[in-house]
C-alpha cells in the first residue's frame, strides 16, 4: 500500500454507528438464538402453538435482518444474503430451502419488472412520457410532484404495483434531471421518490389487478366463510382510502421536503422543444408498448380466463424479457447494468418471510399479539389486526402478511362477533401500504436506487404516514364502510 493511500486510511474516522448497528444486531440475534425455550402461544380456544427452537432462531434472524437493514451496516442485497449464509450456518432451515427462495417466482417478477423498466429507458419511451406529463402538469414544482403520484396510482388499477414502479422510475429521473438542483439528493428528489413508491402502495389496494395479496386474501375470504368477494368490492370499500392516502402522501411531502423552487421557470418551453427533438416514436418504442400491454392484458385476463389462471404472473411477465433480448431491444451489456442489489434485497426478503413461516414463527407472533386483544372492544381489535397486519408486511411479502394473520384473525373475529368482511379489508389495506421498510415492497427498494434518500430517512417519515394510514382507516370504520354497507358487527 502506497503512502497516500495509508495516509487516507489512517484519516479516515471510525464508524462507530455502523460497528454498533452491525455488532449490535448480531448479539441480538444470539441472545434470541441461545435464550430458554419462550412459552406457547394460546388462542381463544385453548389451542397452544408451540415455538420451535428454529421459530425462535428465525425470530432472532428477523430482528438482526432489520436493524441491519435500517442502518445498511453493509450494503442491503449483502445483508440479504446474510439471512441465507445464517439460516445455513445456524441450522435454522436447510441451505437448499434457504437459498431456493432467493430464485421465487416472486423475486423474478420484481427481476421483469425492472427489465421493463429498463427497456423504456433505453428505447427513449421514459423521456417521452415524462414529457408529456410534464407539459400536463406545467412549471409548479408541487403540481408535478402531485401529477406524478396520480399517474402511479392509476396505473397500479390496471397492472402490478412492481411493474408500475419499474416503470415510473427512468420517467421520474428524467423529470429530476431537469428540475436540476444540483449533484446529489434533493428534497424535490427525495418527495418524487419517496411518493412514488408511496403511492404505488395505496393505489394497487384498490383493484384485484395491483398486486397478488387481494387475489390471494379472496380466496382465503371464501374458504373461510364460504362467500365470494366481488371484484367491484374492492374499489368501493378501499377506493375513497386509497386516493385518500395519495392526496395525504402528496400533502405531507410537499411539506416536509418542500422543494427548494417553487417553479421552474421556462420548463413548459423546454419539455416542448425536446419532445419535438425526439421525433416520431421510433418501432423499437411501439414494441416495447406493444410486449408490455400483452403482458399487462393477459395478467388481467386471468381473472375471467380458466385456462389463464394456473400460469404463474412471473412466467407472464418475464415473457416481455424474452422478446426484449430476443428481438435486440436489449443486450447482455443491460443484463449487466441490473441493480442487483434491489434484486438481491427482495430475495432476502423473501427467504426470511419464509423462514418465519415455515418454522412457525410467524403464526407464533399473530396468535400471540392478537391473543392480547380478544377482550377488546370491536374497533381496537379491528385495528390491532390491521396494525399487526402493517408491522409484519414491512418485513415480509404481503401475501405472507395476509395468509398468517387472516386466518388466525378470522377465528378470533367468531367469539367477539365481529363480521370477517371488516378484517378482510382493514388486513387489505394496510397489507398494501409498508411505508417503513424497502424490503415492505418491491416498489420501495425500486425508489431507493434513485439514491435520493437513505433507509433512515424512509423509515422515519413512512412512521408518520404509517399513523395517518391507521388514523384513517380508523375514521373508515365508524364513518365509510358502515354507510357503504359493509357488514361490522356479525350477525347473531
Amino acid at each position: 500500500m502506497s503512502e497516500k493511500a495509508l495516509t487516507l486510511e489512517a484519516a479516515r474516522p471510525f464508524d462507530w454507528k455502523k460497528w454498533s448497528a452491525l455488532v449490535g444486531g448480531l448479539a441480538i440475534f444470539l441472545a434470541v438464538y441461545f435464550s430458554p425455550p419462550w412459552a406457547d402461544a394460546i388462542d381463544p380456544s385453548g389451542k397452544a402453538f408451540v415455538l420451535s427452537p428454529e421459530g425462535k432462531a428465525a425470530i432472532g434472524l428477523f430482528l438482526m435482518a432489520g436493524i441491519w437493514w435500517v442502518f445498511e451496516v453493509i450494503p442491503i442485497g449483502v445483508t440479504a444474503i446474510a439471512i441465507g449464509v445464517f439460516q445455513a450456518l445456524f441450522l435454522i432451515r436447510p441451505a437448499k430451502e434457504a437459498f431456493r427462495d432467493f430464485m421465487d417466482p416472486s423475486v423474478m417478477f420484481i427481476f421483469g419488472s425492472l427489465v421493463i423498466g429498463m427497456a423504456f429507458t433505453k428505447t427513449g419511451l421514459t423521456k417521452r412520457l415524462a414529457y408529456r406529463m410534464l407539459a400536463v402538469a406545467g412549471e409548479n414544482t408541487r403540481t408535478i410532484l402531485l401529477g406524478c403520484l396520480v399517474v402511479t396510482a392509476l396505473l397500479t388499477h390496471i397492472m402490478a404495483h412492481t411493474a408500475v414502479a419499474a416503470t415510473m422510475f427512468p420517467i421520474l429521473l428524467a423529470i429530476l434531471a431537469l428540475y436540476k438542483e444540483g449533484e446529489g439528493p434533493s428534497r424535490f428528489g427525495k418527495a418524487l421518490f419517496i411518493g412514488m413508491a408511496w403511492a404505488a402502495g395505496a393505489g394497487s389496494i384498490i383493484t384485484l389487478l395491483g398486486a397478488a395479496r387481494g387475489p390471494a386474501a379472496a380466496a382465503m375470504f371464501t374458504e373461510f366463510t364460504g362467500r365470494q368477494v366481488g371484484f367491484f368490492d374492492f374499489p368501493l370499500y378501499l377506493g375513497l382510502i386509497g386516493w385518500g392516502m395519495v392526496f395525504l402522501i402528496w400533502l405531507y411531502l410537499s411539506i416536509v421536503f418542500k422543494p427548494s423552487k417553487a417553479t421552474i421557470p421556462g420548463l413548459r418551453a423546454k419539455v416542448a422543444k425536446l419532445a419535438d427533438a425526439l421525433g416520431p416514436m421510433t418501432g423499437q418504442e411501439k414494441f416495447v408498448i406493444a410486449a408490455v400491454a400483452l403482458v399487462v392484458l393477459l395478467m388481467a385476463m386471468q381473472q375471467a380466463v380458466p385456462a389463464l389462471k394456473g400460469i404463474d404472473r412471473a412466467a407472464l411477465m418475464l415473457t416481455s424479457t424474452l422478446l426484449f433480448f430476443i428481438f435486440g431491444v436489449l443486450t447482455v451489456k443491460d443484463l449487466e447494468e441490473m441493480p442487483w442489489n434491489i434484486v438481491l434485497l427482495f430475495s432476502g426478503a423473501m427467504s426470511i418471510g419464509f423462514c418465519l413461516w415455515k418454522t412457525g414463527a410467524a403464526e407464533w407472533m399473530a396468535v400471540q399479539w392478537l391473543g392480547l386483544l380478544t377482550d377488546a372492544h370491536w374497533w381496537v381489535f379491528v385495528m390491532g389486526i390491521a396494525a399487526f397486519v402493517l408491522a409484519m408486511t414491512n418485513f415480509i411479502m404481503n401475501v405472507a402478511a395476509i395468509a398468517i394473520s387472516l386466518p388466525v384473525s378470522l377465528v378470533i373475529a367468531r367469539y367477539l362477533g365481529v363480521a370477517p368482511d371488516v378484517i378482510f379489508f382493514a388486513s387489505l389495506a394496510t397489507a398494501g401500504m409498508p411505508f417503513l421498510l424497502l424490503i415492505g415492497a418491491a416498489p420501495n427498494a425500486i425508489a431507493y436506487e434513485s439514491k435520493q434518500f437513505t433507509p433512515g430517512e424512509f423509515l422515519k417519515h413512512g412512521l408518520v404516514m404509517s399513523a395517518i394510514l391507521l388514523l384513517v382507516l380508523g375514521l373508515a370504520l365508524v364513518t365509510l364502510w358502515p354507510v357503504l354497507g359493509m357488514p361490522i358487527l356479525a350477525a347473531h
